[in-house]
């Protein structure tokens, strides 16, 4: 860790420092304390860390993240550099430390093996030490930015539209969780993404931007919806602001044709078992890594044969959000059967949503799916505990090919 500690040291002393971002938390109960009153909470799943004056004193503000609130301490640099090493070292296995000379990214492998790399500088990265600062994002208000424009979310002056600002802050999120799975995707060529139904594409943009844009990298992004005429609206978009490597089509994610390789597979809000298909082909091209956000759950709900949950059973509204949590949690178990690092997340917050649960996966670096699978043993024990036939994916993964 001395490399990140001695460039995030060196930036301080420089006045260079825009923020460092540690994540991908390692989930250790034996992980060494914090000092005093520094302690972050065990949840956290990740740390930014940003120059802040207070009273005409340079600090580092740490800001704590968790599912659903965040923390923040302050502290002074020397203490600011022992506290970033310590956390390295036990709670996090990737930092990233953004300046305004470059930026640099170090990764820690479950084998102890560590990864680390510097390139030029994130072009829409800007740093601000007042206290009472805006949000930090990673398309910010303020600055000029062509596909927001286009989509009405932004006016030509950079700033976010009052009535938009939900829009741009589910843009910005969705771009945190693709940031935090960066270092999965290839170091050189082009990086491969089909995005499953699309739709308008606010955030398949978004996305082009931030390889494209932020990280200087090549794409080859396929977005796919049913709709002819939406489609061709966006083609019309990407040629407008010249989005090199992205290009939309009209299809059925079922019958798209096999991928040599892809690096990222997108669903989001695909409707009932039509998730599980966008699943079981990201599965079936190896897909690096996975996000879906479910819809609709409406087929596990209709099969649920259980006495013992009768209480929920009784109330349709119990039953159907009961429904959606037990389908996730079979997908998620499918996918870690498939040699996926999953985890289950929010989205974005309740009070825009209700469908906010995010399931991302990461394939492991060692794992191949040759397909057809066998179901997980806890997936069948979890099945006959509730009645169930086998689910979508688990059928689609089962049958022959």
């Amino acid at each position: 860790m001395n490399e990140l500690t001695a460039h995030f040291r060196t930036a301080i002393e420089s006045d260079s420092l825009i923020q460092l971002v540690l994540s991908q938390p390692v989930r250790d109960d034996n992980a060494a304390p914090s000092p005093a009153g520094v302690m972050p909470p065990t949840a956290v799943d990740s740390v930014v860390i940003r120059p802040i004056d207070l009273k005409s004193e340079r600090n580092l503000q740490f800001t704590f993240c968790e599912a659903r609130r965040e923390t923040h301490r302050n502290l002074p640099p020397d203490a600011a550099v022992a506290e970033v090493e310590r956390l390295m070292k036990s709670q996090f296995r990737r930092g990233h430390l953004f300046t305004t000379d470059f930026d640099f990214t170090i990764k820690v492998k479950a084998d102890g093996k560590v990864r680390a790399h510097q390139y030029p500088p994130s072009k829409q990265k800007s740093g601000s030490t007042d206290h009472n600062r805006r949000k930090h994002y990673l398309i910010p208000d303020g600055t000029p930015c062509p596909f927001l424009e286009e989509i009405g979310v932004m006016t030509t002056d950079g700033k976010v539209r009052k009535q938009k600002f939900d829009k741009f802050r589910q843009i910005n999120r969705y771009l945190e969780f693709v940031e935090d799975v960066y270092e999965s995707f290839p170091r050189t060529g082009p990086i491969r993404v089909v995005d499953f139904g699309c739709g308008k594409s606010y955030l398949t943009f978004a996305l082009h931007h931030l390889l494209c844009r932020i990280h200087g990298r090549q794409v080859d992004i396929i977005g796919l919806d049913l709709k002819s005429d939406v489609v061709n609206h966006c083609n019309e978009i990407a040629r407008k602001l010249n989005c090199d490597g992205l290009k939309f089509e009209s299809g059925d994610m079922a019958g798209h044709l096999p991928l040599d390789s892809v690096d990222l597979s997108v669903s989001l809000h695909a409707c009932d078992t039509a998730t599980d298909v966008a699943l079981a082909r990201a599965i079936e091209w190896n897909a690096k890594v996975i996000f879906a956000v479910p819809c609709c759950h409406h087929e596990v709900a209709s099969k649920l044969k259980t006495d013992f949950l009768a209480p929920i059973m009784r109330r349709g509204i119990l039953k159907e959000r009961f429904a959606e949590l037990l389908t996730d949690a079979l997908r998620a178990d499918i996918l870690e059967a498939c040699g996926y690092r999953t985890q289950v997340l929010e989205f974005i917050s309740l009070e825009h949503t209700p469908k906010n649960i995010l399931i991302r996966a990461i394939r492991n670096s060692a794992s191949t799916v040759s397909l057809p699978i066998s179901a997980p043993e806890n997936v069948r024990h979890n099945r006959d505990i509730f009645g169930l036939e086998p689910c979508a994916l688990e059928t689609l993964l089962t049958l022959p090919k």
